[in-house]
């Protein structure tokens, strides 16, 4: 073989002599770039993003746009709808039909027949060739029109497809959409249907709008970090928890994106780790979710909600990425432009159906009057002699121009073309009165549609009612929006481990290394611990199974941050000979593993007596001096409430200048704080002590609160501040026992309006005081002492014109239990009963029973008995 035919076969960098060997570099990051840019814009464009004008990605507007051409009403195999979309579609039946069953799961644009999975349960859908789907009566009406449509080529160009639907209607934020692309990602979050069209409705009257998620799973979402749906913003969702009694608990609702399997996994889990205490869970999910907890004896349950949300998928943060694209181009957008950007895209759709309804028109007026003008003109009969088209042409073209300028437009070839067409025997019965009829209906209806043109903002408001109140009947909002509080998880979490310490050598925590040295407390593996040592500086750390946090401890406890109540009382010696210093301080702000000193700093000083008192006690203490001449008095007594409480890092007040021999304690005091002011947040239905909300009143240890429902159940709380109350709370302020409450309401049974009156005792305890019959409910209420209603009488059904009539209900019945039935407030016919203002009264003071006087005074003698007895083990 010769050199140059070699050459001709092999490849460039293959050299038949080495001396003539010819090397081709190839630029593989060259290569790279390209062909990665070419992949990742198919996959953002094609695949992954949605469309902002009709707010479909390429899969589902394809499957749409397969099932109009399928649709005859009747349903079809999906089976036969996925091979169907394949001609359009060139990814496989399998993406195809996940897509297509997600369509069908969000209930707004295909009718489904057949097991189609549950988003509750996550169960899937059944094979394709046993569930069937058509185009709801809503995607007919809202997402096709082909005389609007854009098409082009499908993949292998043997079939049209839209570039777009002509969407009229938000649909990219009423379904919501996810997609991951390639470098980029779009998380669209679903929305409430009407809410969305009433959104519409303020945009085409400039008016300001806010729209919010709204989820199909219900439950409860605080959207306060929404940020239009853009990147950086944050929903939180959470299941509706309810209790059922002291002992269960029941979730109705679940996050979106979860499944009853999952938020039970999530469960069991916590429990598994000892966050949370429960017996069992049952799953009841059939149609609705029910999953019942039911808790571990002596659980709270409102401290075993809120574990629920911060342990469990009870609670998730949701990160919306609004990204769409736009001019074939991926663009990050809030979903309030995207709302602009649809509404103004319905706006302009529904221009152009008015346009070419009213050029259809136009055309069928012109020729109507074309018709009538051939034939009433006889212009057919000048075709007599003709014997060529173009001479037929030509002379029906002269017989119409005396008649051209009652036309619309000039007469063309194609208009006489379609008049050659018209048979004899219709020439024959030709009815001009009916002609004229249908022409003068013509035009009214063309200036209808010119008035809509017009007027297309006003069309549009009117468009988007009439699909509202068509199609909107079903769909109010699922979801309920709430601001959340932030769940401190320690103060929550379930004390799952035994606390044990080793005072000398300074070691703590729960592992099996420290069981044998003293125990403290029962805690959380997530809890802080606060450890004082004698020689007057505490530390906050971690807890751990085997923590070194100094030796000579005093006195060691779980922390909680921000804790104001807990009050420490301490006695200290300001170095070997220095002065004997007392103090009383809370320990909020901290950072945690840092040192911290109490006393003045001097070295050798110790703590010489020291307590932590939960609820700011102030005892009395003895301080014994060591002898010394001319000292006269060898003790003395004290009581710490004569101290001020002030910060950790005040020295405190000089109790002595002599030196002490020990301090023991006299007797337990009281607590010195102030009653707590406690508020109601109604936006996160929680009570807090930091000024928010309606302020409630100032609580001591024994008060409570009163709420009240719609469903007429009257309950009472202590003051914790981690306490739910029900969903359809009406009323709350803090209980009087001594104040009556009055109820109005109407009996199902007797079809009557009843008042009672009544007093609750200070059990902790929900009591209905409305009988059991389905049509009883409670009208109105008042925990005023004298209040006053108005009843105001049905005058079309009595029989008698009455006068309205006032009740003082104080005089009407007397106070009796919330068993009573109660009276009869009249026996005509009702039409309104108005709470009016009550009488002015001096409100009593509370007075405190002589049980309670005498409980107290039993509880602090036998406080001072036990205290000396219990003294030397707890602070020595």
């Amino acid at each position: 073989m010769s050199e140059e035919k070699a050459n001709d076969i092999l490849p460039e960098s293959t050299p038949v002599h080495e001396e003539k060997a010819v090397h081709k570099t190839i630029n593989l990051t060259g290569m790279y770039k390209d062909w990665f840019l070419d992949y990742a814009s198919y996959v953002i464009l094609e695949r992954a993003v949605p469309e902002v004008i009709d707010g479909l990605k390429p899969v589902q507007r394809r499957i749409l746009h397969a099932m109009k051409e399928l649709d005859d009403g009747r349903y079809n195999k999906v089976a036969n709808v996925i091979g169907h979309t394949m001609k359009y579609h060139p990814h496989g039946d399998a993406s195809i039909g996940d897509a297509l069953v997600q369509l069908g799961q969000k209930d707004l644009l295909i009718d489904c027949q057949g097991n189609w999975g549950n988003i509750l349960t996550g169960d899937g859908a059944a094979a394709p060739r046993y569930i069937e789907a058509r185009l709801s009566k809503f995607a007919l009406e809202v997402v096709f029109n082909p005389k609007t449509t854009e098409w082009k080529a499908s993949y292998d160009g043997r079939n049209k497809e839209p570039i777009t639907l002509p969407v009229k209607f938000p649909l990219l934020l009423a379904q919501g959409v996810e997609g991951i692309a390639v470098g980029l990602a779009s998380k669209m979050l679903p929305h409430n249907f009407n809410e969305l069209i009433d959104a519409s409705i303020k945009i085409l009257k400039n008016e300001e709008f806010e729209i919010l998620p709204d989820f199909p799973t219900g439950g409860l979402a605080d959207c306060s970090k929404y940020n239009d749906g853009l990147r950086g913003g944050k929903v939180r969702l959470r299941a509706r928890i309810k209790e059922l009694d002291k002992k269960s608990l029941v979730i109705n609702e679940i996050p979106y994106g979860t499944t009853t399997s999952s938020v039970i996994e999530s469960i069991l889990k916590a429990t598994e780790k000892g966050k949370i205490k429960i017996r069992k869970i049952d799953d009841n999910t059939a149609q609705n979710v029910e999953i019942v907890i039911h808790l571990a004896a002596g659980v709270s349950p409102d401290q075993t909600i809120d574990a629920l949300y911060a342990f469990t998928d009870c609670e998730i943060p949701i990160s919306p990425n609004a990204c769409v694209i736009e001019n074939e181009k991926p663009r990050f957008v809030g979903v309030s432009e995207i709302l602009r950007i649809s509404t103004q895209n319905t706006l302009s759709l529904l221009q152009k159906e008015l346009e070419i309804q009213l050029f259809e028109l136009n055309e069928k007026w012109n020729w109507i009057s074309l018709e009538r003008i051939f034939i009433e003109k006889e212009v057919y009969e000048l075709i007599k002699k003709c014997t060529t088209d173009d001479e037929i042409n030509t002379t029906i073209d002269k017989g119409l121009q005396p008649f051209v300028k009652q036309l619309i437009r000039p007469v063309t070839l194609e208009d006489i073309l379609k008049l050659r067409k018209i048979p004899i025997d219709r020439i024959s019965k030709y009815n001009s009165d009916k002609a004229t009829d249908l022409l003068l209906a013509i035009e009214d209806d063309i200036k209808q549609v010119q008035f809509d043109l017009d007027h297309i903002v006003n069309y549009t408001i009117a468009y988007f009612e009439r699909i509202k109140q068509k199609y909107g009947k079903d769909r109010e909002r699922k979801t309920e929006l709430r601001n959340f509080e932030n769940i401190e998880a320690t103060r929550v979490a379930v004390a799952n481990v035994k606390l044990y310490v080793n005072k000398e050598e300074g070691f703590v925590g729960y592992g099996n290394g420290l069981k044998q040295n003293d125990y403290v407390c029962d805690c959380s593996d997530i809890d802080d611990i606060i450890a004082f040592r004698n020689d007057g500086t505490f530390i906050v750390t971690k807890v751990q199974e085997k923590g070194f946090v100094g030796k000579d401890i005093r006195h060691i406890d779980v922390f909680h941050r921000n804790d104001e109540r807990t009050i420490y009382n301490m006695v200290y010696a300001d170095g070997p000979n220095g002065h004997i210093y007392i103090k009383r301080f809370a320990v909020t702000g901290i950072t945690r593993d840092k040192e911290y000193n109490l006393t003045k700093g001097t070295k050798g000083s110790r703590i010489l007596y020291f307590t932590a008192n939960p609820n700011g006690e102030a005892e009395t203490i003895t301080v014994y001096h060591k002898p010394k001449p001319k000292l006269k008095k060898l003790s003395f007594d004290f009581d710490f409430k004569e101290i001020a409480i002030k910060g950790r890092s005040s020295m405190g007040n000089i109790l002595t200048r002599n030196p002490v021999r020990k301090i023991t304690m006299k007797g337990e005091g009281v607590s010195t704080l102030s009653a707590r002011k406690i508020w109601y947040d109604d936006s996160v239905h929680r009570l807090n002590a930091e000024n928010r909300g309606i302020y409630l009143g100032e609580f001591k240890e024994k008060d409570k609160i009163l709420t009240i429902t719609k469903s007429g159940n009257f309950r009472l709380y202590n003051f914790d501040l981690s306490n739910h109350f029900d969903d359809d709370l009406i009323s709350i302020e803090k209980f009087n026992p001594q104040k009556p409450i009055s109820v109005i309401y109407f009996d199902g049974e007797n079809q009557k309006f009843y008042a009672k009156r009544f007093t609750l005792d200070e059990e902790e305890k929900k009591v209905n005081v409305l009988d059991e019959h389905p049509d009883t409910y409670m009208e109105t209420f008042s925990t005023d002492w004298k209040p006053r209603i108005e009843i105001v009488f049905d005058k079309e059904f009595n029989r008698r014109n009455i006068e309205n009539e006032i009740v003082e209900l104080e005089d009407f019945i007397g106070v009796k239990g919330y068993k009573a039935k109660g009276k009869r407030l009249t026996t005509h016919f009702v039409k309104n009963i108005i709470l009016l203002e009550p009488v002015a009264v001096e409100e009593p003071a509370p007075e405190e029973s002589d049980a309670e006087v005498k409980l107290y005074l039993d509880s602090e003698l036998g406080l001072t008995e036990i205290t000396e007895g219990v003294q030397g083990s707890l602070f020595d």
